[in-house]
């Protein structure tokens, strides 16, 4: 086995990064500071920061001291927790075996993905590409157990080792301080002058496990594949619910675009990773509850002709649906919901096919008008059990492919609201009679034979006559 580390060094800023428009600009005096408020200390800073001195660790008075510019923002771990899981489902669509066992860290078993997204320079050029687009910082390491890649990917970033004895040689050059051991134990073996793990795996084992207990034998046996390191394995849920506060009121849809587009990014991400797709989804937009305590949230569904997991698309749907709904009450928080989430299979293509540029397939521009215009506004036709003309037809949703219509008999492209006297004879029948009796169901009778004719003037057009008799002719159509 072989496994890779995604350690995050950066998770809560990051995390905040992702929530706040034009966060490289805005954040570059930023740090992050414990809830203590007695005794609030650092947890992370910015580069910029870090480069006046600010560490972690240090209390915020002394932190304002080094860069007086500093501004902070409070560290929210529900927030890294669910960033965490976010990224747990994008490894999951390149591995089943994805540990969230680590706090800043992401373990995932890689030796079997190799054959499906090639050698690891690839697939790490691949994940490189996809972190960086999500916003996320990150060091990546690969080495036969989990606790070696980790230690590796603190030490060097895109480390690769390939087997237990590369592995050996690469962590006995380590810092002690690499291997995730307890900050405690780290303290006691610096105090006795050590400062590399090939020292401590030199100590005689029974002398180290009387002085620090058999934990740590048995840490350092994992960190070498000596001892098997069973990790809780992660699952993805059923069902996607993301949300993102406001530190503000919000009033109008367009302010809304950049939390819309991150969710939409971050909901598309989880459907990669389940293979799957969605096909209904609701934008839920939150408003004060201490200002609007009758106000429920306001929900915005937006449905699809056919599953779909392309962020574009998606996101153009759901801004559509914003645009097209003034926000009711000032918004202080944005969500997304999806809660069936079908299996996605691509649009059939053939092998052939020609680039059709900006050209729309049916069911994306269908989806697009449904969410412009509104649900009533969009519709197909279908055939009714009625042989009356004027009730012969239904509104039906809108689907991907046309239902099979009956053709009781030849019918006109455009039937007219309201038959209408013809001027003269026809010059001549093509077709008919069609005998049609109905309506003493409902009080609306009728006894028409209808016929399709040829005008004086060459249109084709279907009309009718009463039964019998020498009733006048009444248009009812026109043929194309």
């Amino acid at each position: 086995m072989l496994w890779a580390a995604l350690l995050l060094p950066r998770l809560g800023l990051d995390a905040l990064a992702r929530s706040v428009p034009d966060a490289d600009a805005r954040m570059q005096q930023l740090a992050l500071v414990s809830r203590d408020q007695a005794c609030p200390l650092i947890v992370d800073a910015m580069p910029r920061v870090r480069e006046a001195g600010v560490r972690r660790g240090q209390t915020l008075a002394a932190a304002q001291a080094l860069f007086p510019a500093l501004k902070t923002a409070v560290r929210d771990p529900a927030q890294e927790c669910r960033l965490r899981e976010l990224l747990a489902g994008w490894a999951y669509g390149y591995s089943s075996q994805v540990s969230l066992r680590e706090d800043d860290a992401i373990l995932i078993e890689v030796g079997g993905s190799f054959s499906l997204f090639g050698p690891w320079p690839r697939l790490e050029r691949r994940w490189r590409e996809e972190l960086n687009a999500l916003g996320i910082t990150h060091r990546l390491a690969v080495a036969p157990t989990a606790l070696g890649a980790l230690a590796l990917a603190r030490a060097q970033d895109g480390a690769l080792v390939g087997n237990a004895a590369t592995l050996r040689q690469a962590l006995d050059a380590l810092p002690i301080g690499h291997a995730r051991l307890d900050p405690l134990v780290v303290e006691a073996l610096r105090g006795m002058g050590l400062s590399r793990l090939r020292e401590v795996y030199a100590l005689p084992r029974a002398g180290l496990i009387r002085r620090f207990g058999a934990a740590l034998a048995e840490h350092l046996d994992r960190l070498r594949g000596a001892a098997p390191d069973p990790l809780p394995l992660y699952r993805p849920p059923d069902r996607f619910h993301a949300r993102m506060e406001f530190d503000h009121e919000i009033e109008s849809s367009e302010t809304l675009r950049f939390p819309l587009h991150r969710l939409v990014g971050d909901l598309c991400a989880f459907l990669t990773s389940r293979d799957g797709g969605v096909q209904q989804l609701a934008i839920v937009l939150e408003h004060d509850p201490l200002q609007f305590r009758q106000r429920a949230p306001t929900r915005l569904a937006i449905g699809l002709q056919s599953p779909q997991r392309d962020a574009r698309t998606i996101f153009e749907l759901c801004l559509l649906r914003l645009q097209a709904s003034p926000v009711p009450a000032p918004v202080r928080a944005l969500g997304v919901q999806a809660e069936n989430l079908p299996p996605f299979v691509p649009l059939a293509r053939d092998l052939f096919d020609e680039a059709r540029g900006a050209q729309l397939d049916w069911p994306q521009l269908a989806d697009r008008l449904h969410n412009r215009l509104g649900a009533d506004a969009v519709y197909a036709l279908a055939v009714a059990d009625d042989p009356r003309p004027e009730h012969a037809w239904r509104k039906r949703s809108i689907a991907p492919a046309a239902a099979p219509v009956r053709r009781p008999g030849p019918r006109p492209g455009w039937l007219l609201r309201r038959p209408l006297p013809l001027r003269g004879e026809p010059k001549r029948i093509l077709a008919g009679p069609e005998r049609i009796e109905a309506g003493w169901w409902d009080g609306g009778d009728l006894r028409r034979d209808y016929y399709v004719i040829e005008t004086q003037q060459g249109q084709r057009a279907w009309a009718f006559r009463g039964i019998g008799g020498e009733a006048p002719w009444l248009l009812h159509g026109w043929f194309a």
